[in-house]
């Protein structure tokens, strides 16, 4: 993941919750059904969250699994600052500040998630990273990616865009924050539902479906059976 990308975010950590809500107009629902999917065999599961930024989608999952152990990997020194403010002393909370692509993870988990990270990465290194997810599950382990997608056709996507930029403009967020966000996007390398749910089927995942989409917001759910 590139410098631009780490330092677009390292300068917004402060406000991105506050702002998340604003940015995205299904939040509750979009963040909602992602909770509901993360299913684990045990009370005390072990989880990963990539590209985990302030924690927000963890603490979704804390909320669900108190006895879990969360690790929460991100490029950001500042967005990681922000997550350690939110899980304050919580011992089964861990951090590494590190590009989850290319970390060498040492063991499994019960379950992975991830939260408008991965279409930061180029298509290929998407394909890479959802192999390398497959491996880091136990089985019966599931893999929930909270993110964008691209329309299938550019009029299609320009739609998309067109709907959450008004959206956005009638949020409240300050004019600063909207154009700040809007020049984040233009970084994007979102792939299509079909594309990403072809990818997961190529990594390995028994079962993998586009549960949730608003326009190009969309919650992917991949098991490992």
């Amino acid at each position: 993941m590139s410098d631009f990308v780490k330092k677009q975010f390292d300068a917004v950590a402060r406000d991105y919750d506050r702002q998340r809500r604003q940015l995205i107009p299904c939040f509750d629902d979009f963040y909602g059904m992602a909770a509901a999917w993360v299913n684990c065999d045990n009370d005390a599961p072990h989880i990963l969250d990539l590209g985990a930024g302030t924690g927000l989608f963890s603490s979704f999952i804390r909320s669900k699994y108190p006895k879990a152990t969360l690790t929460l990997i991100d490029l950001s020194v500042e967005m990681l600052k922000e997550a350690r403010r939110r899980f304050g002393d919580d011992q089964a909370v861990n951090y590494i500040t590190a590009d989850y692509a290319a970390y060498p993870f040492t063991q499994q988990y019960d379950a992975v998630i991830s939260s408008l990270s991965i279409h930061h990465l180029p298509h290929p290194d998407k394909k890479t990273l959802f192999r390398k997810v497959h491996d880091l599950l136990i089985e019966g382990g599931t893999f929930i990616n909270v993110d964008q997608a691209a329309g299938t056709t550019p009029f299609i996507d320009n739609y998309y865009m067109t709907q959450w930029e008004n959206a956005i403009r009638q949020s409240g967020l300050a004019a600063e924050a909207i154009e700040a966000s809007i020049v984040r996007r233009k970084i994007d390398h979102n792939a299509t539902v079909h594309d990403q749910l072809e990818w997961l089927k190529e990594a390995g995942f028994s079962d993998a479906d586009c549960i949730y989409k608003h326009n190009g917001f969309a919650v992917f759910a991949a098991l490992k059976r």
